[in-house]
């Protein structure tokens, strides 16, 4: 399925620093329909979403790992404390009104993290090959990111390795602290080194067909009302991760 482009604003600091709570569900087509229903009345779509899109957007990752899965493993293991990169964007196909950064996910503990500098796309080749981290390194200088993302990458022999498409509408809180749902969609991942993959966009295989994933990001604490959803619904909190679901997907790696 191709979706149309959707303009996100430039990053003009060289860093973007988020850290907070996060709590995901995996919910079926009736529940999601349900749930997102009484969502409407508390929240607002956020500033990116299109209407020819169903008030959502694409999110596109390529996300890194090494030969023997060090990053699957530690996601699926619990590790408390570990983190992972990606190369993300919003279409699925290059364009120079959409942003693409290099991003850097983990957690401490309880709390999620990231980090994320925007990068050029005549540049993706380069983050992709150890001989040009030299050239990124001078194109990026100063950048601390890009440095640990090069330390990182020598250091572990990490690779591209899986491409992750979903649909993302999100919504954010209309009152008081920072409260934000993101219903993700349609989520689907394919083998792959690059960014944008042209005529081989065919080889994508679906994961977790006809569910929806909703991830519940806060900073402090969760509104009441969202608290009666979680006990209406009966809820239960899952250690999901789209990037986990790619690996398995594509038969790169398995949780035993």
């Amino acid at each position: 399925m191709k979706l149309k482009t959707v303009n996100h604003a430039p990053i003009n600091n060289p860093l973007q620093r988020f850290a907070r709570y996060e709590f995901k569900y995996f919910l079926n087509k009736n529940l999601r329909d349900a749930i997102e229903k009484e969502v409407r009345y508390f929240m607002e779509y956020d500033g990116y979403t299109h209407r020819e899109l169903h008030n959502s957007y694409i999110v596109r990752s390529l996300y890194f790992d090494n030969f023997i899965s060090s990053n699957f493993n530690e996601k699926v293991d619990g590790i408390k404390k570990r983190s992972k990169y990606r190369i993300r964007t919003y279409s699925q196909n290059e364009s120079t009104n959409v942003p693409i950064f290099l991003e850097k996910k983990g957690r401490v503990n309880e709390r999620t993290y990231k980090v994320r500098t925007e990068i050029k796309a005549q540049h993706l080749n380069d983050f992709s090959k150890p001989e040009h981290y030299e050239i990124i390194l001078k194109n990026y200088k100063d950048n601390e990111l890009v440095l640990e993302f090069v330390f990182d990458s020598i250091r572990k022999k990490l690779k591209p390795k899986v491409l992750v498409d979903y649909i993302r509408r999100p919504y954010t809180n209309k009152y008081g602290l920072y409260f934000r749902l993101t219903f993700d969609s349609n989520i689907s991942a394919v083998l792959s080194n690059n960014l944008f993959l042209g005529e081989n966009s065919n080889y994508f295989q679906k994961c977790r067909a006809g569910y929806t994933i909703l991830e519940v990001k806060f900073d402090r604490s969760i509104p009441p009302w969202f608290h009666r959803i979680i006990q209406n619904y009966n809820l239960h909190r899952l250690s999901i991760s789209k990037f986990v679901m790619g690996m398995e997907q594509c038969g790169i790696a398995e949780d035993i």
